[in-house]
């Protein structure tokens, strides 16, 4: 039986078993009870495309195996799937451990993913590659050359939206790609800054939600907990243009227009108010045409991906109606197709 991933499997499952089997990483383990006294393990697996919640229940002989398995091992998972509004269930489970052959073709991640990811990735470094103004873009260089492999590895977010290995770089793509359009039909929004801004808008996730080089669970760090991403974005930023400036090369650029310092403080505000409002995080609210786009923007992508995940998982209670999935605010509807002309030619 061949191997699937985890959002193949979500995908595929529903409320008529699905015989498949699943290649995953475990990244946690916790012992918990449910309200009649019945102990159980909630153990949460990862590849390069998601997370899958599986419980061992105390009575099934895989409990004592689950209880040693240990944390960062890749086994085969085998069973029959079924998915309902709280997720996947997993019923007559195995496991096996990988060999070194396996788990070094899992550790190079789903390949369609791979694919989407590189693809994503050229379009954002040709984006970059486009702005006019040489400060931005040569600090965007400056942060792939120091910070571009743990940027490839780090999700947007632990849950919700691109909460997967490489995330981050499918959100910033499909952001770039927005604004680049959007910047075409408002002339008042500075491209070059919009561009910049939508590269280090989550570019404090590189200690919030990142990967290590051997594995699909996130790490977390003692930065990330106490500081947070607009924070460490801000000082990641600063850093960077700091480097810039002591290499002497924004000296050729000291009486253009505008500002250095003024350029640098625009792209320090889109980071501080990406997120729209006090209470939601952002430091400062958005006070430029740029920083309210780019919220938008990335508000957007955030919501569509969601969107694409919730219709992947979710049950169909009515015909066209489907269950709420969080965070979404209410159920689903199915979408309007596509118009086609069935009418006969004359």
């Amino acid at each position: 039986m061949s191997v699937i991933s985890i959002s193949s499997l979500k995908d595929q499952a529903g409320e008529v078993p699905l015989i498949a089997v699943v290649a995953a990483q475990l990244q946690s383990r916790a012992t918990k009870t449910t309200k009649g006294g019945k102990p159980y393990l909630d153990l949460m697996f990862a590849d390069s495309t998601g997370f899958l919640n599986l419980k061992i229940w105390s009575e099934t002989p895989l409990y004592p195996e689950a209880e040693e398995l240990p944390l960062q091992a890749i086994v085969r998972l085998e069973g029959e799937w079924t998915q309902n509004q709280y997720g996947i269930n997993g019923n007559n489970v195995s496991w096996h451990r990988l060999d070194d052959s396996a788990i070094a073709d899992f550790l190079a991640g789903d390949p369609v993913v791979r694919k989407k990811q590189e693809k994503d990735f050229a379009d954002i470094t040709r984006l970059c590659d486009s702005i006019i103004d040489p400060r931005l873009k040569l600090l965007c260089s400056h942060f792939f050359v120091t910070m571009g492999e743990r940027f490839r590895r780090t999700a947007a977010a632990r849950k919700n939206h691109h909460a997967r290995r490489g995330g981050l770089v499918e959100h910033v793509a499909q952001m770039m790609r927005a604004a680049d359009l959007i910047c075409g039909i408002y002339p008042e929004l500075n491209r070059d800054l919009m561009i910049a801004g939508v590269l280090f808008h989550d570019c404090g996730k590189l200690w919030e939600n990142t990967y290590p080089e051997d594995g699909f669970g996130q790490i977390h760090s003692m930065h990330g907990e106490m500081l947070g991403h607009i924070p460490l974005g801000i000082e990641l930023v600063n850093k960077l243009w700091r480097d810039l400036i002591e290499s002497s090369v924004f000296n050729d650029f000291s009486a253009s227009k505008p500002a250095t310092e003024d350029v640098r403080m625009h792209l320090l505000h889109l980071i501080g108010s990406h997120h729209g409002s006090l209470e939601f995080g952002s430091p400062v609210l958005p006070k430029t045409p740029e920083a309210h786009a780019l919220h938008h923007i990335d508000n957007l992508d955030a919501k569509m991906e969601m969107l694409r995940d919730a219709y992947a998982q979710a049950t169909e209670v009515a015909p066209g109606i489907y269950d709420r999935v969080f965070p979404l605010p209410a159920n689903l509807v199915r979408p309007l197709r596509e118009f086609e002309n069935d009418t006969p030619a004359l």
